[in-house]
């Protein structure tokens, strides 16, 4: 799923843009969930992440070309409260790294064993990205399919916690969320060093720009 010279484009983050715990309120009354599968919190009913329909798709890009890839979700939770998304958790498996832009077997495997190293992402220590919703403020007047939502948030990739902030579309139907959202993460701060200037200087074509986009696109029911 994934594959960019960079990635945490991980969950984003990251390159693969990752992500796991959000505390949002919205004033307002509460809404009981009346399904067994859904819990209530302060904020509302709490939605369980589909894995098997969500996925993060990564895309990173050097001074020489770009690779992109996926990764799995893990888990997670949405909450919502009515039919206003306030928090939420996504936790990104960052062992599934994988690339798909690359059609030999030998170069693509080269490709993602290099982004699940220490050079990158380390996922033998940290196996896993989160993302923490802490804010949603829905968009006024937005038209339809285009972003209805603010949303920002906390992301963790290898124990480095950053805020990121953007804008997404999110959809309430018959029990179920849906959100997509495209993600940029500065794999720099979350000490992603391999092949970025921010650390090594000038290297020419050898370089790997530290903005990598993170696609998420999760559904959660109750």
């Amino acid at each position: 799923m994934k594959r960019t010279a960079i990635f945490a484009s991980f969950v984003a983050a990251l390159f693969f843009t990752a992500c796991n715990t959000e505390t949002t309120t919205t004033e307002g009354t509460t809404t009981v969930a009346t399904e067994e599968a859904s819990t209530t919190t302060g904020e509302g009913a709490t939605y369980q992440i589909a894995a098997d329909q969500s996925n993060v798709k990564w895309h990173g890009t050097k001074v020489t070309g770009e690779h992109m890839g996926e990764i799995d979700v893990q888990s997670g939770e949405l909450v919502v409260n009515g039919d206003q998304l306030t928090s939420g958790t996504i936790v990104i498996d960052m062992n599934t790294i994988t690339n798909s832009d690359i059609t030999a077997e030998e170069d693509n495997q080269k490709l993602v064993g290099h982004l699940k190293s220490d050079d990158f992402f380390g996922v033998e220590k940290y196996p896993t990205a989160k993302f923490e919703i802490t804010g949603a403020s829905p968009i006024a007047d937005a038209a339809v399919g285009e972003p209805n939502y603010n949303v920002s948030g906390n992301l963790t990739i290898k124990d480095k916690t950053e805020q990121v902030n953007f804008p997404a579309t999110v959809t309430v139907n018959n029990g179920t969320v849906n959100a997509k959202a495209d993600v940029k993460v500065d794999r720099s701060k979350f000490d992603v060093r391999y092949g970025s200037e921010t650390f090594f200087g000038s290297l020419g074509d050898k370089a790997i720009h530290d903005e990598f986009t993170v696609t998420f696109d999760v559904t959660a029911q109750q």
